[in-house]
Parts: C-alpha cells; sequence; structure tokens
C-alpha cells in the first residue's frame, strides 16, 4: 500500500510539472518573452509550401515573360504587391509578430489583421494562379485552368458568402476562449491563421473580379466591404472601451512583457479598428470609382434627351 502511495504522489507530481512545461512550450514554444533577436518563430508548416509556391511562380513567370514580353499577364506593380505579400506574411507569421503575440494582444491582433485582410490582395495582385499555370506541362495546366478557373468563378461571384465567412472567422476566433486554445496548441494556433488566410483570399478574390470586370457592378461590393469596416470597428471599440481585461491569458503574459493589460488591449483595439480598416476602404473606393467613371462614361456617349 504504502509503494502503491508512492508512485501515485509520483505520478501525481510528475503530471503537474507536465502541464505547465506543455503550456509553456506550445506553439512557439518561448518560454520568456522574446527580443528582436530572438522573436524567430519558423514553422514547416508555412516555410515549407511558401516556398513551393514562390518557386512555383518565379518559374511561371519566368516563361510568361519570356514568351509575352515583361509585363504580359501580371504588371510590374502587381508582381511588386505578391512580393510585399509575401513578406507581410512572414513578417506576422515567422518574425516577429508571431513570437510577440504569445504575450502581448496588440501583436496578436495586429499579426491576425495582415494575415486576412492585407495579405490576400496582395497576392491576388501578382494573378498568382494564372501566372503559376506556365510553370506546369501543357496538358497539366489546361486541365486545372478548367477545373480551377470554374470554382474560383463561383467562388469570386458568392461575395455575400464570401463576406459572412468573413465575419464568422474573424468573430470565432476573437473570442477569449478561442485565443487561449490557440495560444496552447500548435495545431489550433495554424488552423486559426489559414482559416484567417482563407476567409480573405475568398473575400479578395470575389473584390478583385468587380474591380476587374467592368461588367460588374459595384453596388454589392461597396456594401460588403462597409459590413466588413463595421464589424472591425465594433470588436476594435469593444477592446478599446472596455473597462476589464477580456483575455485573461494576456493578463498574467503582458505584465511580464512590461506592458499595461489595458493599455495593451486598447492598442489591441485601435489596430483592429482604424489600420486594418485601410484595405477595405481602398477596394470600396476603387468600386465606387469605377461604377462613377463607367455612369460618366454612359451619359456622355448617350444622345441628348
Amino acid at each position: 500500500m504504502a509503494g502503491r502511495a508512492a508512485w501515485t504522489r509520483a505520478l501525481a507530481l510528475a503530471g503537474g510539472l507536465m502541464v505547465p512545461a506543455g503550456g509553456a512550450l506550445a506553439h512557439a514554444g518561448h518560454d520568456h518573452p522574446p527580443t528582436l533577436a530572438t522573436a524567430f518563430s519558423p514553422s514547416p508548416w508555412l516555410l515549407l509550401p511558401l516556398t513551393a509556391w514562390m518557386l512555383l511562380y518565379a518559374v511561371g513567370l519566368r516563361r510568361l515573360w519570356g514568351r509575352a514580353g515583361t509585363g504580359a499577364g501580371v504588371t510590374l506593380a502587381g508582381l511588386a504587391a505578391a512580393v510585399a505579400g509575401v513578406v507581410v506574411l512572414l513578417l506576422s507569421t515567422t518574425w516577429p509578430l508571431d513570437a510577440y503575440g504569445e504575450w502581448s494582444l496588440a501583436a496578436h491582433i495586429a499579426q491576425h489583421m495582415l494575415i486576412i485582410a492585407f495579405v490576400p490582395p496582395l497576392l491576388l495582385a501578382g494573378q498568382p494562379l494564372a501566372v503559376a499555370a506556365h510553370a506546369l506541362p501543357t496538358g497539366l495546366a489546361r486541365r486545372l485552368h478548367r477545373t480551377l478557373g470554374a470554382a474560383s468563378a463561383r467562388a469570386a461571384g458568392s461575395l455575400t458568402a464570401a463576406s459572412v465567412a468573413h465575419g464568422v472567422v474573424l468573430c470565432a476566433w476573437h473570442l477569449p476562449a478561442a485565443t487561449t486554445a490557440a495560444l496552447r496548441s500548435d495545431p489550433v494556433h495554424w488552423l486559426m491563421h489559414g482559416s484567417f488566410l482563407a476567409s480573405g483570399l475568398w473575400l479578395w478574390a470575389a473584390m478583385w473580379r468587380r474591380i476587374r470586370d467592368p461588367e460588374v457592378g459595384a453596388g454589392a461590393g461597396v456594401v460588403a466591404m462597409v459590413a466588413v469596416m463595421m464589424q472591425m470597428g465594433f470588436l476594435g471599440a469593444l477592446l478599446t472601451f472596455s473597462t476589464r481585461p477580456l483575455y485573461p491569458v494576456y493578463a498574467e503574459r503582458a505584465p511580464q512583457l512590461g506592458l499595461d493589460v489595458m493599455a495593451d488591449q486598447q492598442l489591441a483595439g485601435v489596430l483592429m479598428w482604424v489600420p486594418s480598416c485601410i484595405p477595405y476602404l481602398a477596394g470600396a473606393m476603387w468600386l465606387l470609382s469605377q461604377g462613377f467613371g463607367r455612369l460618366l462614361r454612359r451619359s456622355r456617349g448617350s444622345p441628348p434627351a
């Protein structure tokens, strides 16, 4: 009996030691607040597929421009936007925001907003599917073009569904319980990142279709952008004007980084409220300018009454 009791106490002690150790090692694995020199969190879940995609894109772009000339299919500005999108994605997931996001709510929100609001339009500006198709064998490229082209056209046409998915993802992952779960588990955290990126790409694919296609009306796109901005503004205001910490995990961790808990939460709210709305505002303004331009051209071309 004494031996059994001793084993029980030993197992209980080991279990108690393993739980905090597992929590400390979750996600990026920082036991202490990082510095800029140590805030690296590279992950093969991102770097391997991103590297493969960049190589495919580079080969496709070389072949496309070699055949049709520089700027054909994708402009230099579009290429610059795609490169910027990759850089922003790495800054938000590899260095430094991913590591700081474990300790600061503001850093975590900044990471989320870059992934969902800034990276998708930048990547899509580089015409990724069209360029990558030129790196594939002709037969495979044609089959993929037919399959992915039809799928992307349906997805781009579903602006309402894309907006709803964007809103659900944004709200669901910013519930305190969901954020805490992501901080404690690598798979959950990458699921969060992946859903942010996927929902952002879906919404901006629908937006790019309306921006590029002169036959598609601007009204629905503008309404979708305004709805997204209102949702972000509401969540940002909730964080900014709350009188108590809403995320217990950051109430514990932010002071270890030298941050005031409420100031960190208020900064997170401002980041979601103001700068994160810039891409959506720009998209809405572009659609409006196109819509007014079409109306102006039609009025000039119509015979006088």
